[in-house]
């Protein structure tokens, strides 16, 4: 396509979009025209314009095997061809009892049942309802709260939403479905003072938070605790040491379930299929989407253990919750072809093998002034920016705003790198890159970002009394 024919597309596309496309999280207005994503193939994607840029999010922490595999896409064709769609309400299919088995295989403990949504807020949303049924099934009417940490996302259904603590996320839908409560989180960056020089003791601390909660609330009140293995709003927090260990121990003494929210940790993105396996904590629900079919097709799980299973294993005890596309076939199919790539290639020991390198690459940004952290695991990591690295002062809302949406969100799309200025939470850059990544990809990325970092760090030196 000639650069004429590509900008006038571009131009047609972007016109329509502003006429009628309602985008999610979206800024809407005279001016604002998004980007226009025309395809993908590895690590990349290109725009409308036929610029190439390094897709540093995977799409939004989804593309796990990269874009362009066509044995997916064959797939795809084949299941649709085959049989397009049925429900699994009351019925199954072929995809999804493999898929299903396929997954109970690489859960740990006895999470064998696996009920299928159509993505991770859908999960989230399944496993409330999940652990109100069962303590209602189990004599325990009273439990229905859920235990969430400050800042975490949990999804936007209304139910996920109460237990997602981002209060602006909340604000313009309230009421929100009663039952949801906060605890700290787990970044040590920002640990409280006291608590600021053991990691260790750190995590301690937070996870006893957890009791304290049940305790304040009642433990005849609350059934569950979501937990992200590395919690992704507020920028990448990794559990400390002994966290997970400590959480189980407080779930099984009150009798309250443990969810692994893996929406985004799941399948690879820490390095095994289920990222409590690279924790060494066995949940009692595992939440799941994104990865799982590497966003070629829309796809959740709520995976439950046997336990939880049993009071629906009478023949006649029902759970009254479902979802039409949860489990399409189409989608199961792509998910197992999606797995195949992931066993055939490798992917999870490549992660465990490369992330000390990705780490180590992005670790190089430290030596900025605008740098005071970055934290992760696996290939998901956050870059927190600040306004002095001795004090950990932060931007102030004005700086924030100017910082990751007038300039950095434009400057690093527009230097070749697709990733997330985020500012739920104090200001950070997130990175989550296909995990067929390399060190070429690792490098090119943190040259991109010191570049655009170091430019912003000077055009912040000229703001005057709003900097200083």
């Amino acid at each position: 396509m000639t650069t004429t024919a590509s900008q006038n597309l571009t131009a047609e596309l972007g016109a329509k979009a502003d006429r009628h496309l309602w985008g999610h999280f979206a800024r809407h207005g005279a001016g604002i025209t998004p980007p226009i994503i025309t395809r993908g193939d590895g690590v990349h994607i290109w725009d409308s314009n036929g610029k190439r840029y390094i897709d540093g999010l995977s799409g939004l922490f989804v593309v796990q095997v990269g874009h362009g595999r066509e044995e997916i896409a064959e797939a795809a064709k084949k299941q649709a061809e085959t049989l397009g769609f049925f429900p699994l309400w009351s019925y199954a299919t072929p995809p999804a009892i493999e898929l299903a088995e396929r997954l109970a295989n690489y859960a740990p403990g006895d999470l064998n049942r696996v009920f299928f949504t159509t993505g991770g807020g859908d999960a989230v949303e399944s496993a409330w309802k999940l652990a109100k049924q069962y303590y209602k099934l189990t004599g325990r009417p009273g439990k229905y709260k859920v235990i969430s940490r400050s800042i975490a996302y949990h999804g936007t259904p209304h139910g996920a939403l109460a237990i997602t603590g981002l209060p602006t996320f909340k604000a313009p839908f309230e009421p929100i479905t009663p039952g949801g409560f906060r605890v700290p989180n787990t970044n040590f960056y920002r640990a409280p003072e006291g608590h600021d020089t053991d990691i260790k003791e750190f995590g301690q601390w937070a996870a006893n938070r957890i009791a304290e909660a049940i305790e304040m609330e009642g433990p005849d009140s609350v059934a569950a605790v979501f937990l992200e293995p590395v919690q992704n709003a507020g920028g990448c927090f990794p559990p400390p040491p002994g966290y997970f260990e400590r959480v189980r121990e407080i779930c099984d003494e009150y009798d309250v379930l443990l969810v692994s929210d893996e929406t985004i940790c799941a399948f690879g993105r820490i390095g095994s299929m289920f990222a409590c396996n690279d924790f060494n904590y066995v949940p009692d629900i595992i939440t799941c989407a994104k990865g799982l079919t590497s966003g070629y097709a829309p796809l959740g799980a709520m995976i439950a253990s046997d336990r939880l299973f049993e009071p629906f294993n009478d023949g006649q005890t029902t759970y009254a919750h479902g979802y039409t596309w949860g489990g399409h076939p189409v989608s199961a199919a792509v998910a197992m072809a999606n797995l195949d790539v992931f066993e055939r290639e490798g992917l999870n020991d490549h992660v465990k093998t490369t992330a000390p390198a990705f780490r180590a690459t992005l670790e190089k940004l430290l030596d900025l002034p605008i740098v005071g952290d970055v934290r992760g695991e696996g290939f998901f990591y956050g870059i927190e920016l600040v306004k002095d690295k001795a004090t950990k002062a932060v931007l102030d809302d004005e700086l924030s705003e100017w910082l990751l949406r007038s300039f950095l969100s434009v400057e690093l799309f527009e230097n070749g790198l697709y990733c997330r200025a985020d500012d739920r939470g104090d200001s950070v850059v997130q990175l989550a890159p296909p995990l067929i990544s390399d060190q070429a990809v690792f490098d090119e990325i943190e040259q991109i970002l010191r570049r655009v970092f170091t430019q912003a760090w000077d055009h912040l030196q000229t703001r005057g009394d709003a900097w200083h």
